[in-house]
């Protein structure tokens, strides 16, 4: 009588040859999600969405205020053409490094307007990172500066009202 060899199992090769092909895969699959990409999307967009609160906030104000652009206000004393760093202070190497206009007292605390300033996901309330322009004819111009490029390209994220 001849006895075979009943035990089943893997071998080490087989073993080794389905790691390497998972691995391989799950490499794939990171390239082709790209969380970097994704994250700065994200962060862009959630940009796009506070400059357009910022803005309509603003415009509201504008709407609601006679002489809202009269010398002795807010907005009345900003010099057309100068980009103004959102915030309530000044920071090294940001939009608030020279020039900040609080924007606080007229949206959030008197007016209501907004809850609170909004800050750039890379700022803080000291400088929000986005800006504010006065434009020719006391249009207002509220842009995100910091806007992080994605698939090569770096998006202009503004609105002028």
């Amino acid at each position: 009588m001849t006895h075979m060899n009943t035990k089943k199992g893997f071998t080490l090769l087989e073993i080794l040859l389905v790691i390497a092909a998972i691995g391989i895969l799950a490499a794939i699959v990171i390239v082709a999600i790209n969380p970097g990409r994704q994250l700065a999307q994200a962060r862009n967009a959630e940009r796009e969405s506070e400059v357009s609160t910022i803005s309509s906030a603003v415009a509201q104000y504008i709407i609601d205020t006679p002489g809202a652009f009269d010398s002795g206000t807010t907005l009345g004393d900003l010099t057309a053409g100068t980009e103004y760093g959102i915030g309530t202070g000044t920071a090294a190497g940001t939009a608030c490094e020279t020039n900040a206009v609080d924007l606080t007292g007229i949206l959030v605390t008197t007016g209501n307007y907004i809850a609170a300033i909004p800050a750039d996901p890379e700022g803080d309330a000291t400088c929000t990172e986005y800006t504010l322009t006065v434009e020719t004819g006391n249009r207002i111009t509220i842009a995100a500066p910091e806007a992080e490029e994605v698939n090569g390209s770096t998006p202009t994220i503004e609105v002028l009202r």
